[in-house]
C-alpha cells in the first residue's frame, strides 16, 4: 500500500534515495523494485533487521535490476548520520506526526537532500485525522502516537520556511478513513468486531486483488476523505 506516486520523484535506477522513518519498509521496497540505490532509515531496530532481511530476499529473488542497492540503518531522524546534499530523492512518510521537533526532522530532511533534488512528505489528513481524535483518547494517546493534527497549508509552510518549494499535492487511502473511524468507535485494540473483522478483510482483498471497482471508487473518493495528504517538494538550485 503505497502513499507516494514515485513517477512524481523520478525514481529510478540511479536514484540515491532514503525512507526517513521507513517503519516496516513499503516505499523502500518500492524504490528498491526500481532500481535506486536505497536507504531505510528508522529508529527502530527491529523494524530494521526485518526491512534488511526483506532486501536480501528480494535481490535474491530477482525482484530487482541488478544495479539496485538497499541497506537499513538505525537512527534518530533529529540527527542524520549523513552529509549535507548526499540524496536525490528524500521520503518521509506518516512520521512527522510522531515528532515533537517536527521543524527540526524538516531542518535535517532539507540538509541532506541534494540542490534540485526532489522529496515527498506525508502525514495523516486534517480532517479524518480529527474524526479519529474526537472518537478516542486511545487512537494518539499511546507511547510514540500522534502528537499533532496538521493542516496541509500549516505542514507547506513549515516545508517552505525550511527551504522547499511545493510542487504538488495529493490524498490518498480514502477507503482506510472509515477503517479507523469504526476502530476509533468500538475500541483501537478491539479487532474481534465483527465489522472490523470484515472491513479489514475488505482492505486485504482490495489491495491484493486491485479490482477495477474499488481502485476508481478509491481515486474518485481520495479528494475528499482521503486518509493521507502528501506533498511533493523541490530544493531550489
Amino acid at each position: 500500500m503505497l502513499t507516494v506516486d514515485f513517477d512524481r520523484l523520478s525514481v529510478g535506477p540511479g536514484t540515491k534515495a532514503i525512507d526517513i522513518g521507513a517503519g516496516q519498509g513499503r516505499h523502500s521496497y518500492e524504490m528498491f523494485r526500481r532500481g535506486a540505490d536505497v536507504i531505510a532509515f528508522d529508529m527502530s531496530e527491529s523494524d530494521m533487521s526485518d526491512v534488511g532481511g526483506m532486501f536480501d530476499a528480494m535481490m535474491a529473488e530477482g525482484q530487482v535490476p541488478a544495479s539496485a542497492k538497499a541497506r537499513a540503518e538505525v537512527g534518530d531522524a533529529l540527527r542524520l548520520p549523513y552529509a549535507d546534499d548526499s540524496f536525490d530523492v528524500v521520503l518521509m512518510s506518516e512520521i512527522l506526526e510522531h515528532i515533537p521537533s517536527d521543524e527540526a526532522a524538516i531542518a535535517e530532511m532539507v540538509r541532506v537532500l541534494k540542490p534540485g533534488g526532489l522529496a515527498a512528505v506525508t502525514v495523516p489528513r486534517y480532517w479524518p485525522e480529527k474524526v479519529c481524535w474526537a472518537l478516542s483518547d486511545a487512537y494518539h494517546e499511546v507511547e510514540g502516537g500522534h502528537v499533532r493534527i496538521y493542516k496541509a497549508s500549516e505542514l507547506a509552510g513549515k516545508l517552505r520556511d525550511a527551504g522547499l518549494e511545493v510542487t504538488g499535492t495529493d490524498h490518498a487511502h480514502a477507503l482506510h478513513s472509515p477503517y479507523w473511524w469504526l476502530k476509533c468507535a468500538v475500541g483501537v485494540d478491539n479487532n474481534d468486531n465483527v465489522l472490523v473483522k470484515g472491513y479489514h478483510q475488505m482492505l486485504v482483498w482490495d489491495m491484493m486483488s486491485k479490482p477495477w471497482l474499488t481502485v476508481r471508487g478509491e481515486r474518485l473518493l481520495n479528494p475528499v476523505i482521503g486518509k493521507s495528504v502528501a506533498l511533493y517538494l523541490r530544493k531550489p538550485r
